[in-house]
């Protein structure tokens, strides 16, 4: 489980960002900031394409940040902005308290190479290197010696289970084999951010879900504050700690998986969330009674009530109503009961998340 919570201070600050490509690109943004135009409007008027359209996230040091939406809603074009290799037209990025935007060439290049590393659906290796190579890249331009940079590249491949595989080249290997060595590669360089965009995506079913456990358990290793773009609702579900929707440019929710199964933001969230089974994602804290409310209703709670933690999932406490008819009691860190739930309660919630489908 996380150990990311509100009082995490921020990695990554996006303040009202904006990126609009096309020639005419600083008479569109002005007509964008005074005018609610759409972005066919835009498109049809000036002739240019609005990427991003006043996007603002906080990303929280070592938290796993999804950002998520279909095609053409910006998310890819959002997170080169973190690494300006897409220049904003307009807005503010600071990353651990820098400000991006401030930086020279120079500063950036070392701000990329030293502090932040990217790793693409398209794997993006270098055919005429061997994979350890292709892993230790990255210590070769940052002047690490040989020895050096091979020992590193080594261990990363033994973390992802590319051991015996240095000598080999990006041909002889499967898609999922690639995408460990352009993970490999990310990690070696020891960033303090890494950017991801739909790493998984290319993969089939199998590999992916692999491919996800093995990312979640280095996650939770290295504690790397990441930011992660799909278009799949179910993979930001699984491994992110807080999901960003974004739709035409704009971010439409933040919140944990939680938050925006249970409280969609707008019919457009509603929609993405609707197949989502809440079994899994729904925690005991997000539906349980307080227990003063409770206790003022009901009574008090039976004192061989069955207990769980707070961080329980639904389909748990589903199966744990089955035992017995009384109320649940839901307890804190220090097993203090501080809710409750009745079978009833669990029902309903079960019966909603039926019906929103």
């Amino acid at each position: 489980m996380s150990t990311v919570s509100a009082d995490t201070p921020n990695a990554i600050e996006i303040s009202n960002v904006w990126k609009i490509f096309g020639t005419r690109a600083d008479e569109a943004l002005a007509a964008l900031q005074k005018q609610s135009l759409s972005k066919e409007e835009i498109l049809q008027q000036y002739n240019c394409v609005v990427g991003v359209a006043d996007a603002s996230m906080d990303i929280r040091l070592g938290e796993i940040f999804c950002v998520m939406g279909l095609s053409g809603s910006g998310k890819s074009t959002l997170v080169r902005h973190i690494n300006r290799l897409l220049e904003p037209s307009a807005g503010n990025i600071r990353v651990n308290g820098e400000d991006v935007m401030a930086m020279g060439p120079e500063a950036l290049r070392q701000f990329r190479n030293q502090h932040i590393s990217m790793v693409f659906q398209n794997f993006a290796l270098m055919p005429h290197r061997s994979v350890i190579d292709n892993i230790a890249m990255p210590l070769e331009i940052r002047g690490v010696s040989k020895n050096q940079r091979i020992e590193t590249a080594q261990r990363t491949m033994d973390m992802v289970e590319l051991t015996n595989w240095g000598n080999k080249f990006a041909h002889e290997l499967s898609g999922g084999m690639q995408q460990r060595v352009g993970l490999a590669r990310a990690l070696a360089a020891d960033p303090e951010i890494l950017l991801m965009d739909e790493p998984f995506s290319a993969l089939d079913p199998l590999i992916r879900r692999q491919l996800q456990n093995e990312f979640m358990g280095l996650a939770a290793s290295f504690k790397k504050t990441t930011v992660f773009i799909t278009h799949d609702l179910d993979e930001a579900v699984r491994i992110g700690d807080r999901i960003s929707i974004m739709r035409d440019g704009q971010v439409i929710q933040t919140g944990t998986p939680e938050e925006i199964v249970m409280h969609p933001a707008d019919d457009y969230v509603a929609e993405f969330v609707a197949g989502i089974s809440r079994l899994k994602i729904v925690k005991a804290s997000a539906v349980m009674t307080p227990l003063a409310a409770f206790e003022a209703e009901h009574g008090a709670l039976p004192g061989d009530a069955l207990a769980f933690d707070k961080s329980t999932s639904l389909g748990t406490l589903i199966d744990a109503s089955l035992e017995t008819e009384n109320p649940i009691a839901i307890v804190d860190e220090t097993h203090q009961r501080v809710g409750a739930i009745t079978r009833t309660d669990l029902l309903r919630i079960v019966s909603e998340g039926q019906e929103a489908a």
